[in-house]
């Protein structure tokens, strides 16, 4: 097993896995994950810490993630705060499996080996110009995102150590023709469906609400409508980017750097080899060597001697090659190879011995400057916007402390404007005000009781702000007049749903009787018969329903997207089958059971672990 989890740790799936989470890191930051000292805690397993930093920032990576998939329904979420309370606990425990994972690894024995992190680097797309690896974007995105090379390193290596346990568990599960076959019919199923559709909102629409029951309800939910404590903000933002345009770049510029990095832009020379592997005795090598000697083609030895079975099924071919990726002794002899068709004597490495043969040379080549001009120029006005982003920062930071009853004197020496927000409470914030780190300075003592400015808060990489409370709204019960309409549109809605599941409910008792005629006498109409997959919006209920008797109907009713009332006739079932579908629903099965394999494994860690959860108990 050992060895299928060593291979697997190399394998496509790990590197799109770490290749998002790359992307996500370099453009969000980690820095709380490398700040050293004593923090605050949120969770603690065995030995291992969560700190409050750490949990901080994943929340507000995975807070940004949702909200740019779900935009204005994820807004509308957050102003629930038991929906907050709930998503916070959600990230905390995912961050708690991960180091429970993490542990077990580390008591397997789970290792993950230099050359291993250094090949994983080198293939990120994150960190490739024209497909290959460019090591002055590496050094940039991990400037950005707070890393140094060696933490870097340090942190893939624990993430595919820990991805070599949830392969370890997906190649031990297995799923047996039976079940497939089973799932396959089930899934492919199809039933005939007609439908009438109440909407509720035409009923809500046709209710009569009385001033008697909005001020009974008002008085019964007041609870409902207490507006939360507010505040009003002033605030300074200082972004790199938006230092960009104020960074001009010179064509003299552009041409200096472009003549001090030249090997930037210089393509190292490309050698096509192939070779023969022996792992036994030199002379076996030499055996091997006379053959190519007596003139049998390389090639065809290959196929027939060489020990490295996958290029051996090729000839010998390793296709092209530069230096520094592959083993000295190796290199240094297929790079003194005069000409194409040549081959080595026998060579020497730490993987056995070799004969390598030239096939091709590739020059190497310099890309001109006119072809990489704007490319120079982007760089160095990001080069250029970061310099002055970070000496604006300390402005600010020293503007704000020695002035803290007002931000006048900060915005003026950083050339910034002073944004004043509407009141707003924690869980409506204005975007730039929402992190948690932002709302923490806020309803600070310092910040909102004795109205001085924060220290300097970091938002993103090279994006900051300062902020000041204007001026604060307790807590209060909003009066009737000022919900009224709200209080109306709730219980018109109550009311019209209500009258939509009567009207449902009479009409399913009716059909069930055979009446036939209640439909008619409400001026109700099913719509024409129609065949519904799994997929279809209805299909959660309507698969729940009785299988009909033949030449009958099965009646029930369901709600839809909308909140609207559905009466269904189920009218039949239609049993298929798909062949073509087999080996989509077995992967499905098969992921479906290892996530369950997963789930099984850390509720055993769990069980076997000290977990507490100092976030929580606060």
């Amino acid at each position: 097993m050992m060895d299928r989890i060593r291979e697997g740790s190399t394998g496509l799936a790990v590197k799109i896995i770490l290749g998002l989470i790359i992307f996500s890191f370099v453009f969000a930051g980690v820095g709380s994950y490398l700040v050293g000292g004593s923090q605050p805690i949120a969770a603690k397993v065995g030995e291992r810490e969560i700190t409050r930093n750490e949990f901080e920032q994943v929340y507000q990576n995975e807070r940004n993630r949702m909200q740019s998939q779900l935009g204005d329904y994820f807004s509308t979420l957050l102003g629930d705060p038991a929906y907050v309370e709930q998503f916070r606990k959600s990230v905390l425990d995912r961050m708690v499996n991960d180091a429970l994972l993490d542990n077990q690894a580390q008591d397997l024995g789970l290792r993950v080996s230099d050359e291993q992190i250094r090949q994983a680097i080198l293939s990120m797309p994150q960190f490739q110009k024209d497909g290959k690896f460019d090591e002055e974007i590496y050094n940039i995105a991990l400037r950005r995102a707070g890393f140094s090379s060696d933490s870097f390193a340090e942190y893939l290596r624990q993430d595919l150590v820990r991805n070599q346990l949830i392969l370890a568990l997906e190649s031990t599960e297995f799923t047996l023709p039976s079940e497939v076959n089973a799932q396959n019919a089930l899934e492919t199923q199809q039933r005939e469906i007609r439908t009438i559709t109440l909407n509720t909102t035409e009923f809500a629409e046709k209710a009569a609400v009385s001033e008697e029951e909005v001020k009974e309800f008002y008085n019964a939910n007041k609870q409902q409508f207490v507006r939360p404590e507010q505040v009003k903000v002033a605030y300074i933002e200082l972004s790199g980017a938006s230092l960009k345009d104020q960074a001009p770049i010179s064509d003299d510029e552009v041409k200096e750097y472009y003549q001090a990095n030249q090997d930037k832009y210089s393509t190292q020379e490309k050698r096509e080899v192939s070779h023969i592997l022996i792992n036994g005795d030199e002379a076996d090598a030499k055996a091997v060597l006379a053959r190519l000697d007596a003139g049998e083609d390389f090639a065809a030895v290959a196929k027939d001697a060489s020990q490295d079975i996958p290029t051996a099924k090729e000839g010998g071919s390793l296709g092209w090659i530069e230096r520094g990726v592959i083993d000295p002794e190796f290199e240094d002899v297929a790079f003194q190879l005069v000409n194409v068709g040549d081959y080595s004597g026998v060579v020497k490495s730490a993987f056995g011995y070799h004969i390598i043969q030239l096939n091709g040379v590739e020059k190497p080549t310099t890309k001109p400057l006119a072809e990489v001009s704007a490319e120079i120029k982007a760089f160095l006005v990001d080069e250029h916007a970061a310099d002055a982003f970070y000496s604006l920062q300390t402005e600010l930071a020293e503007k704000a402390f020695e002035s803290p009853d007002s931000l006048d004197d900060a915005a003026e020496a950083v050339n910034a404007t002073i944004i004043t927000t509407d009141f707003f409470s924690q869980v409506d914030a204005p975007e730039a005000l929402a992190s948690q780190a932002v709302l923490q300075a806020i309803y600070s003592a310092e910040v909102k009781e004795d109205g001085l400015n924060s220290d300097v808060i970091e938002i993103a990489p090279e994006h900051i702000i300062v902020v000041r409370v204007e001026d604060v709204r307790d807590e209060a019960v909003l009066p009737l007049e000022d919900v009224k309409q709200n209080v109306v549109a709730r219980l018109s809605q109550s009311k019209g749903e209500q009258k939509a599941l009567e009207l449902a409910q009479g009409v399913i008792a009716a059909l069930n009787k055979g009446e036939t005629n209640y439909l008619a006498d409400n001026e109700l109409n099913f719509t024409e018969a129609r065949m519904i997959t799994r997929a279809d919006e209805l299909a959660n209920d309507v698969y729940r329903l009785q299988k009909p008797e033949q030449g009958t109907s099965t009646y029930a009713q369901v709600m839809d997207r909308q909140g609207n009332h559905v009466i269904v006739a189920l009218d039949g079932v239609l049993e298929l089958g798909n062949d073509a579908m087999i080996e989509q629903v077995a992967t499905r099965l098969l992921r479906t059971q290892t996530q369950q394999d997963l789930t099984a494994t850390l509720d055993t860690l769990k069980a076997n672990s000290d977990i507490s959860y100092p976030l929580l108990e606060q």
